[in-house]
């Protein structure tokens, strides 16, 4: 029987590392399928999580449906872009050494099919705070809702466990942010930063107003795992959103942006994605990645 992999359903770890994997051009099938072995041997679902993306799997002549290509969008202030990659390994743990070496195996294992194509070091901030000092991921779906928003069933052996994720790297512009009045700050979410709890009348562009996941038809519920990162320069959210589809996550994105009424979501008022990308996470069968529905 597979079953998910642990680590999407587990509490987010104190520290990550999120390695993109490119395909090299010109790889050979036989290539990829080596790397996909290679992975399995190093992803056992719950230390690493892997998600394989659209281009890796049209290499081994195969298809999973509902993977398709990132929505992108450009409207008044708002830039959505679509960043495909091959392959995403979320690594996690406690210790920043011992991922940076989990990962530079990885990156080895994987070659030369798959080149490392980018990283992100995401960690905690305190209770699961976002860098503003919001608590992220309130309305997370927990235990048996957790399951069905995240995980797919009813699909058959070798997609039945599995999940679709939705990964993007957003950039904070904390200065700004910081500029703005704590009440400003707490509409912008629609809820007070002291308490966590909602502000009945937020206007109709704050975040929780946008997002309330129960307010559409049929409901659009995702797991959130989304960690900060910060480098010399930067910083802002790593964006993790499981399903057990894509439609609920590409229903929040077209609220955001605006897309449905014209109003934007005032995250974009302070933030913004540089990147984004769908993947796909294989189940688990007897302690290993099952890639029966790719025929390996």
């Amino acid at each position: 029987m597979s079953t998910p992999q642990s680590g999407i359903l587990a509490p987010v770890p104190r520290l990550a590392r999120h390695l993109f994997f490119a395909l090299e051009p010109g790889a050979a099938p036989a290539d990829a399928r080596a790397a996909l072995i290679a992975l399995v041997s190093r992803s056992d679902g719950e230390a690493t999580v892997a998600g394989l993306g659209g281009t890796l799997v049209a290499a081994l002549g195969a298809g999973i449906d509902g993977l398709h290509g990132f929505p992108t969008y450009e409207t008044a202030g708002v830039a959505v872009p679509a960043t495909p990659f091959a392959l995403w390994c979320w690594l996690r743990g406690d210790d920043r050494g011992e991922l940076l070496h989990r990962g530079r195996d990885l990156e080895q294992a994987l070659a030369p099919a798959l080149r490392l194509d980018k990283g992100i070091d995401a960690f905690q901030y305190g209770p699961s705070l976002d860098l503003t000092g919001y608590e992220d991921g309130t309305e997370n779906p927990k235990d048996d809702a957790a399951v069905a928003a995240a995980v797919v069933t009813g699909q058959g052996p070798g997609r039945d466990g599995a999940s679709f994720v939705a990964v993007q790297q957003w950039v904070h512009e904390l200065d700004r942010f910081a500029a703005l009045s704590g009440e400003q700050q707490d509409l912008t979410f629609g809820r007070r930063k002291a308490d966590n709890e909602e502000i009945d009348d937020a206007p109709e562009s704050a975040h929780v107003k946008r997002t309330a996941q129960e307010s559409f038809t049929p409901e659009a519920f995702v797991l959130r795992r989304s960690m900060p990162w910060a480098d010399a320069r930067s910083a802002g959210l790593v964006f993790v959103a499981f399903g057990h589809s894509l439609a609920a996550f590409e229903a929040l994105l077209r609220r955001m942006v605006g897309a449905e009424d014209g109003i934007r979501d005032a995250l974009f008022n302070f933030t913004r994605p540089v990147s984004g990308a769908y993947f796909w996470c294989p189940p688990m069968r007897e302690g290993k990645l099952d890639l029966s529905a790719l025929g390996l």
